[in-house]
């Protein structure tokens, strides 16, 4: 059972580009990314960790190769993981024609920073015979000189020029295979440059507050930037900048996506923030919960309501649902419908089963 969607979202037409086995734009599910914070030089530890990001639910990971031995690394890394890898490639073309060479599906430039012309030609001409996609990087903190001096400081139209003037670098060279971002840490000024660049190109957008801070500033951050622009429309593929570990930014990217309906994946848990009402400790059991349904994919819906006031009309939308009651008796709903009492102290194990169950159940029904 799904909770109907107040709206629906429609999103802005974009092109459709690969980036590996994914597709991005073209009206295909908005994509969450993370990028690994080891050394890539350090193979097994960068393995571990885009294995880890991916199990969370990431669908393109991102490396970064600031010299020749990292991206010549990524030729044993894409042996090993199963998701697309961006390779960050800053200032020196070589690294970007060498990791097209050792298999990333994406190279992630800001092509004006390259240098001459005949670079950028190597580099397309790289990605072209290995099948890669690029991202136009622009970042509010790296724009050109030229640019700042035009603007006097990092702004929407600022942000907006740089994306356009390398993106012509990159069609002049009959290279349309791109997806372009344009980032800043300043959310207002993140939200404006997005809008603007929307109305000018009709590539996909890579949506990201950059630097957004700690888990929890950056949670909200991005949350307010991104969500602002996905309501509206906007993105194709977001990225949680977090200080913090990669799988956190993954966990955010894809509660975002959840709360706005534009993704379906794992068990979107509906609780109460819990009062003096509550039949059983609904804070503890939802951590514990959230640990516990970890592993499910399938989309389910679970309302965890401490008492009687809303939680039988929130286990009426839900898949599974548990209402507080009197003296550790509490109801258990399946497909919005009273089934039994449980007790407290049995409450968590019986969840479990019968979210497992549900999930076993749709998966057996596709």
């Amino acid at each position: 059972m799904s909770i109907r969607p107040f709206r629906d979202i429609k999103r802005r037409e974009t092109r459709e580009i690969n980036v590996g086995k994914v597709k991005v734009g073209g009206g295909n599910p908005i994509t969450v990314q993370s990028m690994t914070n080891t050394l890539t030089t350090d193979i097994k530890a960068t393995i571990n960790q885009i294995n880890e990001i991916s199990s969370e639910g990431a669908d393109i990971v991102r490396v970064s190769c600031p010299d020749e031995l990292s991206s010549k690394a990524l030729k044993e890394i894409i042996k090993n993981v199963d998701v697309p890898i961006v390779a960050d490639i800053h200032f020196h073309y070589k690294r970007a024609i060498e990791a097209a060479e050792n298999g990333a599906s994406c190279l992630r430039i800001n092509p004006g920073n390259i240098g001459s012309r005949n670079k950028i030609k190597e580099i397309v001409k790289a990605a072209i015979d290995h099948n890669c996609s690029i991202r136009v990087g622009v970042n509010a903190g790296s724009l050109e000189k030229d640019i700042l001096e035009k603007f006097k400081e990092p702004c929407p139209e600022a942000l907006v020029e740089s994306a356009l003037r390398n993106i012509k670098i990159l069609e002049d060279e009959d290279f349309q295979n791109l997806k372009v971002s344009v980032k800043s840490s300043d959310v207002f000024l993140s939200v404006e440059a997005y809008r603007q660049l929307s109305k000018s190109t009709d590539y996909p957008l890579h949506l990201g507050i950059t630097e957004a801070g700690g888990f929890i500033p950056g949670s909200v951050k991005s949350s307010i930037g991104l969500g602002t622009l996905l309501l509206e429309g906007i993105g194709d593929t977001i990225r949680i900048s977090l200080s913090d570990n990669p799988v956190e930014e993954v966990k955010i990217g894809n509660e975002i996506l959840k709360s706005l309906n534009l993704r379906e994946r794992g068990v979107k848990i509906i609780s109460c923030p819990s009062c003096a009402r509550q039949g059983f400790e609904v804070i503890e059991t939802v951590k514990i919960l959230e640990k516990k349904l970890s592993h499910i994919k399938t989309p389910i819906t679970l309302s965890v309501i401490g008492c009687v006031v809303n939680g039988p009309g929130e286990a009426a939308l839900t898949d599974v649902g548990i209402t507080g009651g009197r003296k550790g008796n509490n109801m258990l709903y399946l497909s919005g419908v009273q089934s039994e009492k449980v007790l407290t102290n049995d409450m968590i194990e019986k969840v479990v089963s019968e979210v497992e169950k549900k999930a076993s159940e749709l998966d057996n029904s596709k």
